[in-house]
């Protein structure tokens, strides 16, 4: 009889699945003093930019991408395929606190996006540097998210683009600003501005 009662609460378990973690967030405090040391300029041209310029979803082991392995790495009790396809599991999106239990839901977000990145630096890189960029599993630039909001957010830094959950600005800042930091990329007064602002709800 006990045990019966307990179902109802099993959907809400699944609710409750852990946010994901990228890793090496820095800490509010150290993010703060990031964004002060980071060049403020003018975005810089869109000209002669393609998302082909930076080659993603290289392979990282044996059959497995980088899409997969943030599937893997942002999920709990992930099935993998043969070939490394995610075939179950379940996902909890940051930016709006979704949950997922199929992976064709999930996007993955380049958090600073590609666009951006080449209007702050990255056209004068090689094409080594934007595939280590847009592949990167050390810093926090890979997030799993719905896919309708990554695509909501489109290209846009976050002046014009917040999480639709207010309590993720400050880790979403505190990653975009390391992730600006780690590349040596500009940002806007715009940009920083929003930045500040966000770092203030930590």
């Amino acid at each position: 009889m006990h045990v019966l009662s307990l179902l109802p609460l099993l959907p809400l378990l699944a609710l409750a699945s852990p946010i994901p973690t990228p890793p090496n967030i820095p800490s509010s405090t150290t993010a703060r003093t990031l964004l002060s040391g980071l060049t403020v300029a003018p975005q810089g041209s869109q000209n002669g930019y393609s998302r082909s310029l930076f080659p993603h979803w290289i392979t990282q082991s044996g059959a497995c991408d980088t899409r997969e392995v943030v599937l893997k790495r942002d999920g709990t009790t992930v099935v993998q395929s043969s070939t490394c396809k995610a075939t179950s599991g379940t996902w909890r999106s940051p930016y709006d606190g979704a949950t997922w239990t199929s992976a064709d839901d999930i996007q993955i977000d380049h958090l600073v996006p590609l666009s951006n990145a080449w209007k702050s630096g990255a056209s004068a890189w090689t094409t080594d540097r934007r595939r280590v960029f847009a592949n990167d599993l050390t810093n926090p630039q890979l997030v799993a998210v719905t896919g309708r909001v990554n695509e909501s957010k489109g290209d846009d830094g976050p002046e014009e683009w917040k999480p639709p959950l207010s309590s993720y600005y400050c880790t979403y800042a505190s990653m975009w600003v390391k992730v600006k930091d780690f590349y040596d990329l500009t940002i806007t007064s715009a940009e920083k501005a929003a930045l500040s602002q966000m770092l203030n709800t930590c």
